[in-house]
């Protein structure tokens, strides 16, 4: 147990009344109420979310001081507290469960008291001391909860792109492009239905799904659009009152040169106050993403399974031991993972679109579920695409004798034959090939279907298997 005798405390004062406060502490009494109210999931906000709102922070600070509308040395430690949490300090201060206040406002104050206090240091004043640096009247003058939470997800899921999906995201197209050209001229039985199919390359299953992966990166990129629109300047419901004429445009373009992205200020700002579209729109992006990356994900068990009893056409990198009984046994487990993952974001997509649907008038108050969804899930996509990547694609073999021996085996070579005996022909010679056991080549030969030349033509796998060239 924390001895609390030798605790220091100052005295903070709210609307509701006054209130102890650790002196070690940053935050303040808004702060502490949500602490006392929210006890819910442990969760606090992420690291991004918290850059993004001190980003916010920083920008309005600028530009307020530049317009006259608080004191530009209130500006300049603003500015300077904002500096010091981007460089990592002062980070165990952002403290409010995720679930909390309707639109965020707790964190929201979290974040202005934070900054006011450290500012109040700065100026070689006491924290507390709210007279000369106030949470609301300075670090937030001309701002709303209603506008800085859905600027604060935009900026949040645009950081946590660039920093996190984007970058794994092309890594993983690079690694399977170049398992593509490694596994060229591996051959194997493609399978669908679980069922014996056609030959294909093992190197074109690998350049598919690099494709599929570059598709994913246009569509969330084309998504991501939506967030450079900001309401950064609506204020309360959207009708920028208390904010100077020209704080929304310079805000914006402060903003843009923070984090190199070309925002501006959206045409209407109640709109972009009102509406979650954007994040739903993104989300969905990242859905769909995680609906291929578990495909994928389950192709790669299922191509590893075995040794001696599956398919084992690959080999995917043993990472670690198994089983806590069975000696011996590697499992995929960067795939497995992988899946996992998706799911969580699957079902963050769902919960986003719930809480899209539940605002009302001018506000929706489900914002704080929806920022952690979206960037958690654009963070952890980006991270399990990294570790998918580098401890599991990167270091893929084939085993080459394993692949050509089923693509040789496989009833559905007979595809190739319809158009020289017959679909009813071809049908016959699989059935007949089922059930003694004789090649297909032996029963064709045997009935003077073909001739050996021709048959030996049209079964080359080589050739079955080669994708047409596009114009």
């Amino acid at each position: 147990m924390t001895d609390q005798t030798n605790v220091a405390y100052r005295i903070e004062k709210d609307s509701m009344g006054e209130r102890q406060i650790p002196e070690t502490v940053y935050y303040g009494i808004q702060t502490l109420r949500a602490l006392e109210n929210f006890p819910i999931s442990g969760i606090k906000p992420l690291p991004t979310y918290v850059d993004a709102c001190v980003l916010i922070k920083k920008a309005t600070a600028i530009a307020n001081g530049e317009l006259g509308c608080i004191p530009e040395d209130i500006s300049q430690a603003i500015v300077q507290a904002a500096d010091e949490i981007l460089n990592g300090n002062l980070r165990d201060q952002f403290v409010v469960d995720v679930y909390q206040a309707g639109a965020g406002t707790s964190h929201h104050m979290n974040v202005n008291e934070v900054l006011s206090n450290r500012a109040l240091e700065l100026l070689a004043d006491q924290k507390g001391n709210y007279k000369r640096v106030n949470p609301n009247d300075h670090v937030n003058y001309g701002q709303s909860t209603n506008d800085v939470i859905p600027t604060a997800i935009r900026i949040g899921g645009l950081l946590a792109l660039e920093r996190t999906l984007y970058p794994a995201l092309s890594g993983a197209i690079a690694a399977l492009e170049n398992k593509g050209r490694e596994f060229q001229d591996v051959i194997r039985s493609g399978r669908t239905h679980l069922q014996d199919a056609v030959p294909v390359r093992l190197g074109e299953n690998f350049r598919a799904w690099a494709q599929i992966l570059s598709e994913h990166m246009i569509r969330i990129e084309t998504a991501a659009g939506d967030l450079t629109l900001l309401g950064l300047g609506g204020s309360a419901a959207g009708t920028g009152l208390n904010t100077h004429p020209k704080y929304r445009f310079r805000v914006a373009e402060i903003l843009s040169e923070l984090i190199d992205q070309p925002l501006r200020p959206a045409p209407h700002l109640m709109a972009a106050m009102q509406s979650m579209a954007p994040f739903v729109n993104v989300s969905g992006a990242l859905r769909n993403l995680a609906q291929d990356c578990a495909k994928i994900s389950h192709d790669l068990r299922l191509l590893d399974s075995g040794p001696k009893t599956g398919l084992k056409e690959i080999q995917l990198s043993p990472v670690q031991p198994g089983s806590s009984i069975m000696p011996g046994k590697y499992n995929p487990v960067m795939a497995e993972m992988t899946s996992m993952v998706c799911f969580q974001v699957m079902g963050y997509d769902g919960a986003i679109a719930l809480a899209a649907q539940a605002g009302q008038l001018e506000l929706n108050v489900m914002m704080p579920l929806i920022a952690y969804d979206l960037i958690h899930s654009i963070e952890i996509l980006g991270n399990t695409l990294a570790a998918l990547t580098h401890r599991c694609i990167e270091g893929i073999t084939a085993n080459r004798d394993r692949c050509l021996s089923f693509a040789e085996g496989s009833l559905a070579l007979v595809t190739a034959l319809n158009p020289h005996i017959g679909y009813l022909n071809a049908a016959s010679v699989a059935k007949e090939s089922l059930e003694t056991g004789k090649s297909l080549r032996e029963i064709v030969l045997e009935r003077q279907l073909m001739t050996p030349e021709a048959l030996a033509d049209v079964l080359n796998l080589k050739q079955m298997s080669q994708l047409p060239e596009l114009e």
